[in-house]
């Protein structure tokens, strides 16, 4: 009895030796690392590709395809040494500049057209214009030139999460730091408020403000000064936000109808309610921000780092079509029902345009650029032209 009455004091004391212990000095567990919250992200419904006939491309058996040809010579400058690209672009080099039958006999040879289909499987989507717009600005800021065009900021933070979320790729996340925490970046009625992080970052001034915006649509353009000369300038980064159509907030605001909307009536509506035009410009969040470039250049830089040609660059969707690629076009000239079919390039993208079947035509510079550029708002279809050989598929 005793040798277990032992036992049991010896154990109760353990017990409560180990419960103090416990109590007063715990052992230095290290934290147990928490998963990182599952993000659900729906599937995006894809879209489609057919492979067709080179005849079924309308005109494709005349069109002129020099001017074509010389825009994808700067395709083959930025894409000549990617291994589906070194053969094509060095038998490009044999081809007689001004010889349209060769170029034709040339795509036929490295290339086969298929036709993009959206993902619901129409092939129709819409069609718009851009241009290089020319501003009046100054260095400085004055009485007559007060709206400020922004170099990107220094405190903006690139957010890449592909690696962990493969769902995100090809977003653009920006953000900035508030003390440990990265949060959005400024917003456009934040930076048309004046936000005082973003002065010193001023490139130049200009007098409209409602110009400016349109500058920010276009993606590029020119500033003339007070002395006469003229600076380009271009896309240098953007704050991070979805592009938001102020013509589709005029129609919800009773402002403009359908029919009616185009760059033109919103600078006449904005001509007529200055005391209004701030608020909505603000809902568009999204915001450009600019760097000055090279008087040399031909033209603006697009996103695949070479020039623009007029009438033959086209911005599209990069998460669809790759940047470079030869886009067949058939649409109509912008407010008639005369065909426009023309061997496109893919050589810009911008942020309003997303779709499969959506694609912006560059008109280039100058009022008769302007002119068409507001105007063109139609349908269209779209053929990719993909190297033979290489599995054809959509990014």
């Amino acid at each position: 009895m005793r040798v277990k009455k032992s036992i049991r004091l010896v154990l109760a004391t353990a017990i409560l030796l180990s419960a103090c212990q416990t109590k007063l000095a715990p052992p230095p567990f290290p934290p147990v690392p928490l998963p990182p919250p599952r993000v659900e992200i729906p599937p995006v419904a894809k879209p489609s590709l057919i492979l067709k006939q080179w005849a079924e491309l309308p005109d494709w058996t005349t069109l002129d395809l020099t001017q074509s040809w010389s825009a994808f010579q700067h395709s083959c400058h930025a894409l000549r040494f990617k291994p589906k690209w070194l053969a094509i672009c060095a038998a490009a080099q044999k081809v007689n500049a001004d010889d349209t039958v060769a170029q034709r006999i040339f795509f036929e040879t490295w290339f086969a057209p298929y036709q993009i289909f959206n993902p619901d499987g129409s092939d129709h989507g819409l069609i718009t214009g851009y241009y290089e717009p020319l501003l009046k600005g100054s260095r400085h800021k004055s009485e007559h030139f007060q709206y400020p065009i922004y170099g990107a900021p220094d405190d903006m933070l690139e957010v890449d999460l592909s690696d962990a979320y493969p769902q995100l790729k090809g977003l653009r996340l920006r953000g900035r730091l508030e003390g440990k925490k990265v949060i959005p970046y400024f917003s456009r009625a934040e930076i048309d408020g004046g936000v005082s992080l973003l002065r010193g970052k001023e490139l130049f001034w200009v007098e409209n403000a409602v110009e400016l915006f349109f500058l920010q649509v276009q993606g590029s353009g020119r500033i003339e000064l007070e002395d006469g000369r003229r600076v380009k300038i271009g896309y240098t980064e953007q704050n991070g936000y979805p592009y938001v159509a102020i013509g589709k907030k005029l129609i919800e605001m009773g402002e403009l109808k359908p029919e009616e909307v185009s760059m033109q009536s919103i600078k006449n509506w904005a001509e007529k309610n200055p005391e209004r035009l701030f608020v909505l410009l603000g809902q568009n969040p999204s915001y450009i921000f600019f760097r000055e470039l090279p008087d040399t250049l031909s033209a603006p830089l697009g996103a695949l780092g070479e020039p623009l040609t007029n009438e033959y660059s086209l911005a599209v969707d990069p998460r669809i079509i790759q940047l470079g690629s030869p886009v067949f076009l058939s649409t109509t000239q912008p407010n008639t029902i005369k065909p426009l079919n023309r061997l496109m390039h893919a050589q810009d993208t911008g942020g309003a345009i997303k779709g499969a079947v959506r694609a912006d035509f560059f008109w280039g510079f100058g009022e008769l650029a302007a002119t068409q550029a507001g105007r063109m708002k139609q349908q269209g279809r779209l053929w990719v032209l993909f190297p033979k050989g290489v599995e054809p598929t959509l990014n």
